[in-house]
């Protein structure tokens, strides 16, 4: 389909003529093939259908990764309607914020995942709900179905002539929005980027052809598919290559790691942080995971695959904004020092330019082009992009003489110490660094000489010598950058937002200020 205008419909069933009973999905012991996948959204889709829903629906939702999100995905992208993914760490108060802004009609849910009851949760947003029934709740004035039985919808479907869901689906154009999905955090105004089923699926090909990834190959990806990266980067990147996804929900490293060795992904994506227990586990010099040989989950992956040192691999930049990955580089080899910390070049179709640079070099990144967002939704163009169609990212950067990036912090977020500016990511991986990967979070805290000074949570179990680390890190930092003072927690205790960031402002109190 290159050079047409893709939309998820023509993408899929192209998909399963060709491969069939090939696994689109591998989730713990959920699986999908990509043809089970075609006909189970056809038959959901036809009951979307017969609920009132079709092009310009808003469908929420609210499910952990597996056939299910899946399925639902699908089957509203089919008829046109827009999907609105919820994060499976939602609160009652985060739950009815988003359906109201995103103008869900219909919010298909799992009912519990984990410690979370979903039904509970939505009772006290709308009250009762019985599937089947409409809604009309002044809480969420949209919101017409919650349906935690999508058998029974797929059952209510078989009213709904086959001839109409082919209909719905020729209606669809690849300009036509596919999804809003929310940026994190849970204090500011929602944010819900808008991304056509052209621009996500164009860019994933792109992406695809970078990385390398194929029909041929297996991806493990760790990434919710609640969030860009793994809605896009993950199961949409897998759809396009007509590759197989495979993930886990599993809390027990044993049951990850048997996966891992059962289906032999050849390529990984996703936050390192969150397979560290992995590696962790007794049983793991005793695995079979030679597999896995490209990618950036490198403490699990092939041992001749792993970097000597991170910092000497390309990392990847993404936003929600830019439909994932903006920032990338094919060449998985270790690069040599100048290239330290490298984050590769613009993926096609980005124009890229920095602004506001300062004596370093260091200005914010804005970008534009066919893959960036639409817009955020219910809002006006002039506060998404300046007079010439520029995204400002907030990121900011520096571009070294051969034209590859370096992410070097937040507009904000910088930490201003006696006049200098700190960014907190660098300091963060120099504490990885000295410390063969301990994870730590960097904030400033208010002092009255300084202004602020730099500070560490140390995320560790057994604790550890602030000496040592403050004496290793004055070979990576200039002093005023080194912190000034240390707090360690356990990974339990670190406090999150629930879109599974970390909160820090919850940080600030670790240190009794």
């Amino acid at each position: 389909m290159p050079g047409s205008s893709p939309t998820v419909a023509a993408t899929l069933r192209e998909q399963a003529r060709t491969h069939g009973d090939k696994p689109l999905l591998v989730c713990d012991a959920d699986r999908i093939s990509h043809t089970e996948a075609d006909c189970e959204s056809a038959k959901l889709a036809r009951g979307l259908i017969a609920m009132g829903a079709g092009k310009g629906t808003h469908v929420g939702l609210l499910y952990p990764n597996g056939a299910a999100f899946v399925v639902g995905m699908l089957a509203a992208a089919r008829i046109g309607a827009v999907v609105v993914p919820f994060t499976t760490f939602a609160t009652a108060p985060e739950l009815r914020r988003q359906l109201v802004h995103a103008d869900v009609e219909i919010l298909l849910t799992a009912r519990t995942f984990r410690a979370h009851d979903y039904a509970q949760r939505l009772a006290e947003v709308c009250g009762d709900f019985r599937p089947g029934t409409r809604l009309f709740n002044t809480a969420v004035p949209q919101l017409r179905h919650v349906l935690t039985d999508v058998d029974a919808l797929s059952g209510l479907g078989e009213s709904v002539d086959p001839s109409l869901l082919s209909a719905l689906e020729d209606d669809v154009d690849g300009c036509d929005p596919l999804a809003i999905v929310y940026t994190s955090g849970s204090t500011s105004t929602p944010k819900g980027v808008v991304h056509t089923h052209a621009a996500l699926l164009e860019h994933q090909r792109n992406l695809n052809e970078i990385r390398g990834l194929t029909a041929q190959d297996k991806l493990f990806c760790n990434s919710p598919f609640f969030w860009i990266g793994g809605l896009a980067f993950g199961l949409l990147a897998t759809l396009v290559a007509g590759a197989t996804l495979v993930c886990s929900n599993a809390t027990d490293a044993d049951e990850t790691l048997d996966l891992l060795e059962a289906e032999k992904p050849t390529i990984t994506n996703g936050f390192v942080a969150s397979i560290a227990h992995l590696a962790g586990h007794p049983s793991f010099a005793d695995r079979d995971l030679t597999s896995m040989r490209r990618g950036n989950l490198y403490p699990i992956m092939a041992p001749e695959a792993r970097p000597a040192d991170p910092e000497l691999r390309h990392n990847m930049l993404g936003m929600t904004e830019a439909g994932s990955v903006v920032l990338i580089c094919g060449d998985e080899s270790d690069q040599a020092q100048h290239r330290r910390g490298s984050y590769g070049k613009p993926a096609p179709g980005f124009e890229t330019k920095v602004i506001d640079c300062d004596t370093d070099g260091v200005g914010e990144l804005c970008i534009r082009g066919p893959y960036v967002m639409q817009g955020y939704y219910k809002r006006s163009r002039e506060e998404c992009f300046d007079a010439e169609g520029w995204f400002h990212t907030g990121d900011l950067v520096r571009v070294d003489a051969d034209g590859f990036y370096y992410f070097v912090g937040r507009r904000g977020s910088m930490i201003k110490t006696a006049g200098a500016n700190v960014a907190p990511a660098e300091v963060e991986r120099a504490i990885a660094k000295v410390t063969a990967g301990t994870v730590a979070h960097v904030i400033g805290l208010p002092d009255r000489e300084r202004g602020q000074v730099v500070a560490a949570v140390v995320v560790t179990d057994d604790g550890f010598d602030e000496a040592s680390l403050r004496q290793a890190l004055r070979t990576e930092l200039s002093a005023y950058k080194i912190p000034r003072r240390f707090v360690s927690v356990p990974p339990a205790d670190v406090p999150l937002l629930s879109s599974g960031k970390v909160d820090r402002v919850h940080l600030e109190k670790l240190f009794d200020v």
